[in-house]
């Protein structure tokens, strides 16, 4: 129970979905029904909606459910309470997927049913169909028939998928099946009031969406761009009292877990609403909460099969149509990245064939907790903490001979067996992926393919008290004393002698014989 004077806070909701509960229950609630509203009065009925996970689609759903039964009573005091038609109800369909695992096509079949069986019995439908369309488009036909036009919100729509998203065979049996399940959708026009998905991924509308291209998509929509998670303003007023009982600093908290960007103004980026609750609740710790709930596996394993140049997840340019394109059998890296909320996008980008997005990491948790985890391929959890350590602790004492063996060792700690089970190994970008995303894990800024008036800084690390220039050569194109001949003959300190630090130089190379660094020299820059 948090207690600040005497004063019982309001309750944080955490894993509460259901409006009644939080409504009820003296949880903190953010009003959010205005969106409810625009949705319903735009004229639109059929609406989807892609954010990662734990961003609050569930309880938007919820929300969206409850106005639709006519529960006036929970929209006390919201916005909602006077711009909605309280006299007219509507029987609501509502399909969660979020549920357990589904394996194979049958189970999920079986669990579409379970629901289906709970809505004939509510409305006393006779039950004349076995096949999970049929039935659901006559449940739909009877409902509007006998009682009012439907409404159907269906929460967590692709989970079927993403989890066979490593069998393409199952997986796509999903998609097929929940394909053949959402088309009804579209043919139940005439008896339908209002729709909504929302899921992580949007998959590209000739795999899934070819038979329901109805769809009104809000994940980029910057009218609903702050529809889940917690503005900065919304973050300050609702949770005022936790932020003085944890005499939060405010801009720290917004470097750790704001940045969310779905296209919106700057005043319209979200924090994630897991971390702010976890924030408060834990004693107001600085830890990677949203994070932890999920370890990426499958997105590591993916990057590394593509041979993806580390550095480049940040400040990539992709289409609108690209973070849409999404399949079982064709998975953008980029798209990936961006639906699961470890890329946010930081400029929106207007040319005259369409609209651009430029990527970067959303805040401090996602991108040091995923370099960390990028940087630990093929090494011990033990190996990798020691040595990380050790490194942060040469940087600070300029101690470059032992950055160099910190890495040495970060290599040496990869088995050999990683090497001939992961072809990446022999791509030349692989070590200085792994240097680089070993030194982003430490939370320092890092800036990849620096562009000065003189070319190209491989890797520029921004501490605090030091700037720290770094040039990569693989062996059998260049030594470690070439690399910092390049620095100081191209000028590359030159664009950070306004900063006032000392610069460092670090010329580094790699041998891939022996799949490890050969040579690394340091010197001081003095102009």
């Amino acid at each position: 129970m948090n207690i600040t004077k005497n004063h019982i806070m309001k309750k944080l909701p955490i894993g509460i979905s259901t409006l009644e509960k939080i409504r009820n229950e003296n949880f903190v609630y953010i009003d959010k029904t205005h969106h409810v509203a625009n949705l319903f009065n735009s004229g639109g009925r059929y609406y989807f909606l892609s954010r990662p996970r734990r961003f609050g689609k569930s309880l938007f759903i919820d929300t969206l459910k409850q106005a639709f039964l006519g529960r006036k009573d929970l929209f006390a005091g919201l916005y909602l309470e006077n711009n909605w038609d309280w006299d007219k109800q509507y029987p609501v369909l509502h399909f969660s997927f979020g549920e357990g695992n589904l394996a194979s096509l049958d189970e999920l079949n079986s669990k579409i049913n379970r629901f289906l069986d709970e809505y004939y019995l509510r409305y006393a439908v006779e039950n004349l169909y076995t096949e999970v369309s049929s039935r659901f488009a006559y449940l739909i036909e009877q409902i509007a028939k006998n009682h009012a036009p439907a409404v159907v919100l269906i929460d967590e729509y692709d989970k079927p998928i993403l989890d066979n998203i490593t069998n393409s065979v199952v997986a796509s049996a999903m998609r097929n099946g929940l394909r053949n399940f959402y088309s009804v959708i579209k043919t139940q026009d005439a008896n339908l009031k209002f729709a909504m998905l929302t899921g992580v991924s949007k998959f590209s509308k000739v795999s899934l969406f070819s038979d329901l291209n109805n769809l009104d998509d809000l994940t980029l929509d910057p009218n609903f761009a702050d529809i889940c998670g917690y503005t900065q303003l919304e973050l300050e007023a609702t949770f005022a009292e936790y932020l003085v009982d944890g005499k939060v600093d405010k801009n720290e908290l917004k470097r750790w877990y704001n940045g969310y960007n779905f296209g919106g103004r700057e005043e319209q980026k979200v924090y994630n609403p897991f971390d702010v609750l976890l924030f408060f609740n834990k004693n107001y710790e600085y830890r990677n909460y949203w994070f932890e709930t999920a370890t990426p596996s499958f997105l590591v394993k993916l990057i590394l099969a593509k041979a993806y140049y580390f550095p480049n997840l940040t400040g990539i340019i992709v289409s609108a149509d690209l973070l849409s394109n999404f399949d079982v059998d064709n998975i953008p890296i980029s798209t990936l990245l961006f639906q699961t909320g470890y890329l946010t996008i930081q400029e929106v980008i207007h040319e005259i064939d369409g609209v651009y997005y430029r990527l970067s990491y959303p805040n401090f948790e996602v991108r040091t907790s995923l370099n960390r985890t990028l940087s630990q391929v093929g090494v011990s959890v033990e190996d990798y903490s020691n040595n990380r350590q050790f490194l942060a602790r040469a940087l600070r004492n300029n101690e470059f001979d032992l950055v160099g063996q910190s890495l040495v060792s970060h290599f040496a700690s990869i088995p050999h067996d990683w090497y001939r089970n992961n072809k990446i190994a022999n791509y030349e970008g692989f070590y200085a992926s792994v240097v680089y995303s070993y030194l982003a894990a430490l939370g320092y800024d890092l800036i990849a393919e620096d562009v000065t008036n003189h070319g190209k800084i491989d890797l520029t690390l921004n501490m605090p008290d030091k700037i720290i220039i770094l040039e990569f050569k693989l062996a059998k194109y260049g030594s470690a004393a070439e690399a910092i001949e390049q620095i100081k003959t191209r000028n590359y300190a030159a664009k950070y002698l306004a900063s006032g630090k000392p610069i460092y130089l670090l010329g580094i190379s790699f041998d891939e014989t022996i799949r490890n660094i050969a040579e690394i020299i340091s010197e001081e820059f003095h102009p």
